[in-house]
């Protein structure tokens, strides 16, 4: 199964520090947009998303809270996410009800879970009252218990995964809490791809997941376990071999709980979390070597020349990660052949030779050491 298709010509390409990395996309909302980020700095993406966005436009029970909250309007409005503030609004304006959900509304105390659902709420002409800083739930539960809540009524729009526990927080300080889901998780719309990407990330093939949401990151995981590559998976993700990176700690928390900590930016934003890869796996790359043919720098699978990505044979670029990392001293025969896959023998050895020449297009870059074995032209070495 192959990557996405190529990267949109008509963005502008940036420094291409992601050129011959594998990125794995899991979310299935914004992904094009994510894609064109990475792709424009050289990335190969993968898209895996492991769960489907149902919208509830016409859900009867959303509707069925909404005029529940209009016949009886809310003290408190609590909102965790901008894009499911906007579709509550959406479904109530398509009931024709959306008038008098934001005249309900615009008499409660409204907080909001981060800049994002603020956002959202003060463009539908409303008063955000506070934002949780930390951009969580639990912050926001810590503040309305501390206000006191007992007899007050208190209306929570929750993510896709539903309540996280805040609702009973608020129930068993005495709120009468009404809970709306405005969106949910359905299956995986291309669950071969999602299989596909687990056993990538169990081989060591990938340099990347990126995680937006902790259902899709727990979906993962579940994908690993019932693939039979739980244990890889893990393992690659804990010892570096894959990096796992979360938009942020909520995200986070189902790889924590298998002993993963993941890449998380400072601030929980897709074009924070973009950065912060690109420096991480800039940093993980091996320092280029300068040769007669130009600037060699060695990716998981590949070389790029001159910042040119270039496919090599198993064989070939396990000679060539020895040459580079002996930095231009000579390697013996008997240690390039280390690098071969398989049973091989000096003749293996001769031909990974002769194939990298000829990818390099500069036949001195490698040296023929008589009776010692081989070395890189390394310049200024």
């Amino acid at each position: 199964m192959s990557a996405d298709a190529p990267a949109d010509t008509s963005a502008p390409r940036l420094e291409q520090h992601l050129s011959g990395m594998r990125v794995i996309l899991t979310a299935q909302r914004r992904a094009d947009d994510f894609a064109s980020a990475l792709r424009r700095r050289g990335a190969e993406v993968v898209h895996a998303p492991t769960l489907s966005h149902v919208p509830h436009v016409n859900d009867p029970r959303l509707l069925a809270r909404t005029r529940e909250l209009i016949a009886g309007p809310p003290d408190v409005v609590v909102v965790t996410t901008g894009v499911g503030f906007r579709g509550w609004i959406e479904a109530a304006d398509a009931a024709g009800l959306a008038g008098e959900l934001l005249q309900a509304l615009g008499r409660a105390r409204i907080v909001a879970r981060g800049p994002k659902a603020q956002g959202a709420i003060q463009r539908e002409g409303l008063d955000v009252e506070w934002t949780a800083e930390s951009e969580t739930s639990q912050e926001i539960g810590t503040a309305l218990l501390a206000d006191g809540v007992s007899g007050l009524r208190v209306a929570v729009q929750h993510h896709g995964a539903g309540a996280d526990g805040v609702d009973e927080q608020l129930r068993d300080a005495g709120a009468d809490v009404v809970s709306l889901v405005v969106y949910r998780w359905g299956p995986a719309p291309d669950p071969g791809a999602v299989e596909h990407a687990v056993h990538l990330v169990a081989q060591g093939e990938a340099d990347c997941v990126a995680f937006t949401s902790a259902p899709a990151t727990q979906a993962f995981l579940d994908a690993a376990q019932s693939a039979g590559v739980f244990d890889l998976v893990v393992e690659s993700f804990r010892h570096g071999r894959v990096v796992a990176a979360a938009v942020g700690d909520t995200t986070a928390a189902p790889l924590r709980a298998q002993g993963i900590e993941p890449l998380v930016p400072d601030r929980y934003r897709m074009g924070a979390l973009v950065r912060a890869i690109t420096a991480l796996l800039r940093e993980r790359r091996e320092p280029a070597v300068l040769t007669p043919a130009g600037s060699i720098e060695l990716t998981r699978d590949g070389m790029l020349l001159e910042g040119r990505e270039l496919a090599l044979t198993p064989a070939t670029l396990g000679v060539l990660r020895r040459l580079v990392t002996a930095r231009g001293s000579v390697v013996s025969r008997e240690e390039l052949l280390k690098g071969l896959p398989g049973a091989a023998d000096g003749h293996s050895v001769e031909v990974a030779i002769a194939r990298l020449r000829q990818a390099l297009g500069v036949k001195e870059v490698i040296v023929t050491v008589i009776k010692r074995g081989y070395r890189l032209e390394v310049l200024g070495a």
